[in-house]
């Protein structure tokens, strides 16, 4: 294992669209793990070639045109695991492996909009049998970074205005209590133990009505981390500039650095 491990993760909106941007952002920001999300492929369909040209092994979960989660890492996986744990689901929104010591997912947690549908019970379903799985990673003293896009934006500060954005999916008083159960097991979220008053730190712009260029961002994408894999963060951060490519994501990276054993 390296000295400091990079692990990131990025909700890329097509892997087909971006695979020009996830490909320079291997090689400029050289992450030991990148986790996709959103790659919309079926896993047969997956650019492994491109991406192990790199040096990255690859690991994915998909179907076409929706939802999809990647691994993709420097160093040697094992273990890979399709699927949330304790959960039949027919979308494609979680892959878990084992990675030097630790245990590794990638997920892409349910938008649930409208709140009034269906759509929101599936969210705060899959958030109940996620809280379970981290429970059972814990009970197991299992190391583990768990990344990838909550759609959840867990406090008022992680909004560019709470007021608007109160009754979306992604700040219900519902989807944010789940979230703190997980986080009250014993689990750290990374970027705010490092960053906890810092504001405007946002990790997704919608496309519509210039939410880019006039800040109005919301953070719905998180590493959560074990209690032994807290002890080693050391860094933290959000590649905002990524958004201001053409043709973009409507995410940007969010990574963090642990020190190695």
């Amino acid at each position: 294992m390296p000295a400091v491990l990079k692990i990131a993760t990025w909700n890329v909106n097509s892997i087909k669209v971006r695979l020009g941007h996830v490909l320079d952002y291997l090689r400029s920001a050289t992450p030991d793990v990148l986790l996709l999300q959103e790659t919309k492929v079926p896993e047969d369909q997956f650019p492994r070639l491109e991406i192990e040209a790199l040096g990255y092994r690859a690991a994915a979960i998909g179907q076409r045109g929706y939802n999809g989660a990647a691994i993709l890492s420097k160093l040697p996986m094992s273990d890979v695991a399709r699927g949330l744990p304790g959960f039949e689901d027919e979308q494609a929104r979680y892959i878990e492996a084992t990675i030097a010591d630790l245990r590794i997912a990638s997920l892409y947690l349910p938008n649930g909009n409208p709140i009034d549908s269906d759509k929101f019970t599936y969210k705060l379903d899959w958030m109940r049998a996620f809280r379970n799985h981290v429970r059972s990673l814990l009970a197991l003293d299992q190391a583990f970074v768990l990344g990838g896009d909550y759609n959840v934006a867990p406090e008022d500060i992680d909004v560019f205005d709470p007021a608007t954005m109160a009754e979306d999916a992604v700040c219900r008083p519902e989807a944010r209590a789940l979230f703190r159960e997980v986080i009250y097991l014993g689990v750290t979220e990374a970027f705010r133990t490092l960053h906890p008053d810092l504001t405007q730190a946002y990790s997704y712009y919608d496309y519509q009505a210039g939410a880019w260029e006039k800040g109005r961002g919301i953070r719905i994408d998180h590493l959560l981390l074990s209690p032994t894999v807290a002890d080693r963060l050391v860094q933290v951060g959000i590649d905002r500039a990524q958004r201001g490519l053409k043709q973009p994501s409507d995410h940007v990276p969010v990574w963090c650095e642990l020190e190695g054993v």
